[in-house]
């Protein structure tokens, strides 16, 4: 947020942080938070560029609303869910442990 905006917000008495703030997460869970999001945008995007949406929920062996769940980075969608529905659309562990590297 551009500085001139924060002190307009904050002299209107608006309180300003970020999300971790608001949610009082440590610096553990607010990591874990990222590497969800981050695998939820891989999943979402390697799974459009390889696939129908039918032929998408096939090879994870899920139905369709916990996929749709796990792409939108919901928080009901395990990491376990995540990471099978990756390998399911081809990718390595090795990709994998490129998308958690890329959080921080």
């Amino acid at each position: 947020m551009e500085q001139q905006t924060r002190e307009k917000l904050e002299n209107k008495g608006w309180k300003v942080g970020t999300v971790s703030d608001f949610l009082e997460l440590s610096p553990e869970e607010a990591t874990l938070v990222e590497i969800k999001l981050a695998l939820s945008r891989s999943l979402q995007e390697r799974r459009q560029a390889a696939m129908t949406e039918t032929e998408r929920v096939q090879p994870i062996h899920s139905s369709q609303p916990h996929i749709t769940k796990a792409e939108n980075g919901e928080d009901s969608a395990s990491i376990e869910l995540l990471i099978s529905a990756i390998l399911a659309t081809g990718a390595s562990p090795q990709d994998i442990a490129q998308v958690i590297a890329s959080v921080g």
